[in-house]
């Protein structure tokens, strides 16, 4: 089956930065939630399911104490910030039913990244309900690209809680269309992909490639290709799979310009797509786009 994305993991120095940057774009922004081994998020849920999961260190002694014991998630993010800074976009997340099965098939297909993690953490929503919400999460990764790592997600526990507060936005936003990586050869890290996704088909072009995933497509560009389709300058000048974008879809681009307007938030419009660059509390260019 194919493998749909379930979120976006991208680190940031200040939740508090990434909390007022995402709502002057227009998003709603859940409450902070503080993980066992040190990092905690404010995430942005959507109604098709995906959501983004700005991340931040709460606590650095238990990160690092974690780190020491093997936690991939942890080390993972720390080599991010080590070589990119505290601004970015690390991880594409895919949702999964069996995470133990994952590890197992990374394993057979040489891109396991470690252990599987499984831990737990608080859920609250708007109207103060809080429950608590089960993980367990198998890791990918590829040595020729350090600055991105791949992880399934199996929910073990559900909150059983009503977020659809959560998942209404003053953007319009319905959810993740594309995501965008960046490489000189978009071809070399087709198998990684390929196996990631677990979608055989791949559409081939000279601006990169392109895989469906179960919602959202998956696609990679070069430098040519990220300046055409979204108006991204030097995007390659070095070489590894790279996690640039995120593409929006919104039923109505009108309401995304205008709440820029509103906000005083500086964008471009680039082939019919409303375009966001990265900044402070961002670390990852914005796209919005009708579904």
């Amino acid at each position: 089956m194919l493998r749909s994305v379930d979120h976006c993991v991208l680190p940031t120095a200040d939740l508090a930065v990434a909390r007022r940057r995402l709502t002057e774009l227009g998003f709603t922004v859940a409450a902070e939630a503080r993980h066992p081994f040190g990092t905690e998020n404010a995430c942005v849920f959507f109604s098709d399911g995906t959501f983004l999961e700005p991340l931040a260190i709460a606590e650095r002694e238990i990160c690092e104490h974690a780190a020491r014991n093997g936690n991939v998630f942890v080390n993972r993010d720390q080599a991010y910030r080590f070589r990119r800074g505290d601004e970015g976009f690390s991880a594409l997340v895919m949702g999964t039913e069996n995470a133990a099965e994952d590890r197992l098939q990374f394993e057979r297909d040489g891109i396991s990244a470690g252990l599987n993690l499984e831990f737990s953490r608080p859920f609250e929503t708007p109207a103060g309900e809080k429950a608590i919400a089960g993980f367990e999460l198998a890791f990918a990764a590829d040595l020729r690209a350090p600055d991105v790592f791949f992880f399934t997600c199996q929910k073990k526990k559900a909150p059983g809680l009503d977020k659809s507060a959560l998942e209404q936005h003053a953007n319009g936003v319905l959810g993740i269309k594309r995501i965008v990586m960046s490489e000189q050869n978009p071809s070399d890290f087709q198998y990684l992909l390929q196996q990631v996704v677990n979608q055989r088909e791949v559409n081939a072009h000279s601006f990169g490639i392109d895989l469906a995933s179960g919602n959202a497509e998956i696609t990679v560009l070069n430098a040519a290709g990220l300046e055409g389709y979204f108006g991204v300058h030097g995007g390659t000048h070095a070489r590894g799979l790279r996690l640039r974008g995120i593409v929006f879809a919104v039923a109505d681009l009108s309401r995304v310009e205008e709440q820029f307007k509103q906000a005083e938030v500086d964008y471009a419009s680039v082939g019919g797509k409303l375009v966001v660059g990265t900044g402070e509390g961002q670390g990852a260019f914005f796209a919005f786009d009708t579904p």
